[in-house]
């Protein structure tokens, strides 16, 4: 008999391996010397050692998935535990239960990252349904709104998955977002079409209008009614770019035919009113050698000459009517203001309270010159401070009185 650390060959040829379980026949040995079976079966275990040592590595090394270490776990334990092999097959064995636990706290971290990108993706999807929740809800932008809606899309299909019944009912709100901006985007340009046409039937009220009145010698009442026919068009909205710029032309067309021939007209009319002021300006000139006013009366009968010829001379053309009639209108004020300056000096109501104003001053400052005189005299300092200053106001108020009164005289 040969024997080994790990293992024997019986005299009848049987070799046996040695474990912590005891001895089991693992082979037959005939052919030759019972050291050759030893070293036969010593390479068995070699090559299974090397099994080992692989998958030890495997795990270790690579992202190697827990199911599938796990079976060739199981396949290696299967294959030491039946082994036709000498050597410590105990070791192979606590070596595989050492990766059974590295591969069940690899899974445990498998199985926490998974959740963490669980929750992450679920994060990510809640966010694109709010979002997308939102623009059903807000957003009136139909064209941004719509391609963010297909952003959003895209970016629920990049994301991660979920679990199947968080998923489902995320997706079911993400198309009814999709769902219910698409409905109200149409019920808007349906309302929108809608009120175009409306805004098309008022426009063409007003072209029609402005076309009819086109031809109108009425200039004054007829440029009003176009002034009103612009005024409603500016707030009757706007039709189709198409309706709103074959409108427009039309309206125009009606409204410049009508104040072209207008300007025509009124040119005409100008170049035969430019005699009339010619002798405007000349009356102009003469009524503003009235200023200033030195002598009311005379003023005034000469304006009321000058006034007499300018209505005699008849209309002015446009362009020159405001500066004439407001020159004449700048002498007939500073007339007027004469008149009026004129009158309250000759007021004698006026004179009288002006003359009695004097009086009362002129009593009350020699009041108050007698008791200035006593507080000196008594050496009161109080009352004599009180006195001056009373005094100083007084004479002033005397001082304007007295020219008043003089304005009388």
């Amino acid at each position: 008999m040969s024997t080994d650390p790990w293992g024997r060959v019986d005299d009848d040829g049987t070799v046996y391996v040695r474990t912590a379980e005891g001895e089991r026949a693992v082979g037959s040995w005939q052919a030759g010397e019972p050291e050759e079976a030893l070293a036969y079966f010593h390479r068995k275990y070699d090559e299974l050692a090397g099994q080992v040592q692989l998958l030890e590595q495997r795990v270790r090394g690579t992202d190697l998935a827990p199911a599938q270490a796990e079976a060739s776990i199981g396949k290696l334990r299967e294959a030491v535990s039946e082994a036709h092999a000498i050597g410590d097959l105990d070791a192979l064995t606590r070596r595989l239960d050492g990766l059974t636990e590295l591969v069940a706290q690899r899974r445990e971290e498998v199985k926490a990252a998974r959740e963490h990108a669980r929750a992450e993706a679920r994060a990510v999807k809640e966010r694109i349904v709010g979002e997308a929740e939102r623009i059903a809800d807000e957003t009136t932008h139909w064209k941004s709104g719509g391609e963010r809606l297909r952003q959003l899309v895209e970016e629920w299909k990049a994301a991660d998955r979920i679990d199947r019944v968080t998923e489902a009912a995320l997706w079911k709100r993400l198309s009814a977002a999709r769902t219910a901006f698409a409905k109200r985007r149409k019920q808007y340009f349906a309302g929108l079409d809608e009120q175009r046409e409306g805004v098309r039937a008022a426009k063409e009220r007003i072209v029609a209008e402005a076309e009819a009145i086109a031809d109108s010698t009425d200039w004054g009442q007829t440029a009003a009614i176009y002034r009103e026919l612009m005024q409603q068009w500016k707030t009757a909205g706007r039709a189709s770019r198409e309706v709103e710029d074959e409108l427009w032309a039309r309206f125009k067309a009606a409204q410049d035919q009508f104040f072209q021939a207008r300007s025509a007209v009124f040119a005409e009319r100008d170049a035969s009113l430019a005699a009339n002021a010619e002798v405007k300006e000349e009356l102009l000139a003469e009524a503003e050698k009235l200023l200033p006013i030195t002598d009311v009366r005379t003023a005034r009968a000469t304006l009321r000459h000058l006034l007499e010829r300018w209505e005699a001379a008849g209309p002015v053309p446009r362009e020159q009517r405001d500066r004439l009639e407001g020159g004449l209108r700048k002498v007939d004020e500073a007339v007027r203001k004469a008149e009026d300056a004129e009158w309250k000096r000759s007021n004698p109501e006026a004179r009288a309270r002006a003359q009695s104003t004097v009086d009362q001053l002129r009593t009350s400052i020699e009041q108050l010159e007698k008791r200035l005189s006593k507080a000196q005299a008594a050496g009161r300092a109080k009352d004599v401070k009180e006195a001056e200053e009373a005094l100083i106001a007084r004479r002033s108020w005397l001082a304007e009185a007295e020219r008043t009164l003089t304005e009388f005289s």
